[in-house]
């Protein structure tokens, strides 16, 4: 396949995944929207997942002069159910006594990752959800309800919240507000047992805020992380503009190309410190700021990578132009914006917990394959300077180079260390941590060379 023909596929593949992020007006975070989605069989209860968010504790648990009915206080962690509707099949509802008051009932239920276990007769040995007349007879559950084996240390929880059809009505709400007393990882699950309700449909939204905004837990430390590489960012551009300003007379054009990467670094952590801020107080995220961000992400990467390989092949030290190569270069990190692009979309847009691990490791895979592409042809062309060099007997160009390569490998061998680590103590904070290791390491290596 030639060139143009490459370069062609990679064209249309970004303008398709344009035209797909398009069609989105605006991304969900810890609002959580259903719209009309229908529950699915799991054993002998039928199921929908309504979210999964880390939150923190409430800071101020009760107000002395407040009533519950009140607006929930500042420092207050909450999921609030909005009109949280159950719509049940006209079949179902036709066939019930109109008046008979309880006629089908659907579950809310809350609880954290560790208390899974409690959802189901794992305790009673058995992998059924909801009780039977056989269990309900040991006395440790009602027929027709989920299974909850109670936490003794908090027996409020896991939270149960029930909603009852009446008579021959087709639908019924949960309309109500539950406040996070611990800090932890939360699951919402939405459950009910009778298989008369098969059919039911659920619409409506539930609202996830921890104390300080709606930045869910594992996101919540990216703010702060943001802010401070603002700040960095400011302090490296004013740093870098009056070295620039001092020695412009021996200014070269490698250097306008870092002083791009450092402009696109400034605007990246500004619309993204922006963009969680936004998420912080109103709990959703448009998609023009998240895809803003997502871009700047992206092209900073890309022209950071880029810098870095054509630093290695000697461009404007040791070679003036990259000749025959400038072509291949150019092509990959084409290919890797696309991928990056791709990435970030998938990772920032739609719901928090919307995508699995399977389906995201179909995005991290191109995206982990050029990076070991790129480190690959930066070493080995490393090493080709530093032959030329040793050659030319240019010793203070070879002395250079030689800091140069240990900062990229100690950064090389930075970043498998804490892969390994992230592997081995999978903490709440691993996104943040991930984020910042990554684009710590990948500025060390540009700025290095400065």
């Amino acid at each position: 396949m030639l060139w143009s023909e490459k370069l062609n596929w990679v064209v249309f593949y970004f303008v398709g995944i344009l035209c797909v992020c398009s069609l989105i007006t605006n991304v969900s975070g810890s609002i959580h929207e259903y719209k009309n989605e229908a529950f699915y069989p799991k054993s002998n209860a039928f199921f929908f997942h309504g979210g999964s968010e880390g939150l923190y504790a409430s800071k101020l648990l009760h107000s002395p002069d407040a009533s519950s009915s009140d607006k929930p206080l500042k420092g207050k962690s909450f999921i609030r159910f909005e009109t949280v509707t159950f719509v049940r099949p006209k079949e179902s509802a036709s066939k019930q006594n109109e008046m008979q008051t309880i006629t089908g009932m659907v579950e809310a239920i809350i609880l954290e990752v560790k208390e899974r276990e409690r959802i189901g007769g794992s305790f009673l040995k058995t992998d059924l959800l909801c009780c039977t007349h056989n269990l309900s007879k040991e006395g440790s559950c009602s027929v027709g309800e989920v299974i909850i084996h109670v936490d003794p240390e908090n027996p409020k929880w896991p939270r149960r919240i029930k909603a009852f059809f009446q008579g021959t009505n087709e639908e019924t709400q949960i309309s109500e507000e539950v406040e996070i007393e611990r800090t932890g990882m939360y699951y919402l699950y939405f459950m009910y047992c009778d298989p008369q309700l098969k059919g039911t449909m659920i619409k409506g939204r539930t609202v996830w805020k921890n104390p300080d905004g709606y930045l869910p837990g594992k996101m919540a430390p990216l703010m702060t992380f943001y802010g401070l590489m603002s700040l960095a960012y400011l302090v490296l551009g004013l740093a870098w503009f009056l070295r620039f300003v001092q020695l412009w007379k021996d200014i070269i054009q490698l250097h306008y190309y870092i002083t791009g990467v450092i402009a696109l670094g400034m605007c990246e952590v500004a619309v993204w410190y922006f963009e969680y801020a936004n998420f912080n107080s109103t709990g959703s995220r448009p998609m023009g700021i998240t895809l803003w961000a997502v871009t700047f992400t992206s092209v900073k990467k890309t022209v950071s990578r880029l810098l870095l390989l054509a630093v290695s092949m000697g461009y404007g030290v040791v070679r003036p132009t990259l000749g025959g190569l400038t072509f291949k270069v150019i092509f990959l990190g084409l290919v890797y914006f696309v991928a990056s692009e791709a990435l970030e979309m998938f990772e920032n847009l739609g719901n928090i917990n919307d995508f699995s691990g399977k389906a995201k490791l179909f995005f991290v895979l191109p995206v982990t394959v050029l990076d070991v592409c790129f480190i690959l042809w930066i070493f080995s062309s490393l090493s080709r300077t530093l032959e030329k060099l040793q050659m030319r007997r240019n010793l203070a160009k070879l002395e250079l180079y030689r800091k140069f390569t240990n900062a990229l490998a100690a950064c090389v061998l930075l970043s498998i260390a804490w892969i390994g680590f992230e592997v081995i103590s999978f903490i709440a904070i691993k996104n943040a941590m991930v984020l910042m290791k990554n684009e710590i390491c990948w500025n060390m290596l540009t700025y290095t060379f400065i």
